[in-house]
């Protein structure tokens, strides 16, 4: 048994979520759902696809899911701007009192739960670019021109003000890294 542990440990385990293609079933919602953070990103998404689409009912189009963005943020207590770049596959279960800066890139398939803010301030000039399949934590703040490695943690309440490189964690104030241990 000691020698399947040891191997185990030493042996890197490739994560089993895409850092770099958007599963969009993760943003899944029936019209009339009450989900609010996934009809907020529903908003978003049906703005972004209709950006470059023109005439007249393109336009009320338009406006009818900046009107429905105002509305599930006001309801979620989020401020993620309608034309944020979020790739495909964001999952913000509790998404009450989440902040993202418009000009911060955050990568397909994350994770952000409830008080995150991702934004400027911090260290470095800039905003933050965030990888795919990364996992932030309650409360986390993720500030400057930082570069957030894939499939890298975030833990709750970190202040993150210099890059986490690809799989590895970041908790505490202000966010110390750890290398990923592998289970």
């Amino acid at each position: 048994m000691a020698d399947a542990s040891s191997a185990r440990q030493s042996s890197p385990v490739a994560p089993a979520i895409s850092a770099t293609d958007a599963d969009w079933s993760r943003e899944a919602v029936a019209v009339w759902a009450w989900n609010p953070g996934r009809q907020l990103l529903r908003a978003l998404r049906e703005y972004q696809g209709l950006l470059h689409a023109d005439g007249p009912s393109s336009t009320a189009r338009r406006a009818s899911a900046v009107a429905r963005h105002r509305f599930w943020s006001a309801v979620c207590g989020a401020d993620i701007p309608v034309n944020a770049n979020i790739g495909g596959g964001l999952l913000i279960p509790h998404p009450n009192g989440i902040v993202i800066h418009p000009d911060a890139l955050v990568g397909p398939n994350c994770l952000i739960f409830q008080q995150v803010t991702i934004g400027t301030g911090g260290k470095r000039p800039g905003v933050p670019r965030i990888g795919g399949h990364v996992d932030i934590g309650a409360g986390a703040k993720i500030l400057g021109g930082v570069t957030i490695g894939d499939h890298a943690k975030i833990g709750a309440n970190a202040v993150v003000l210099g890059d986490v490189p690809a799989l590895a964690t970041a908790v505490g104030i202000p966010a110390v890294v750890r290398p990923n241990d592998a289970a």
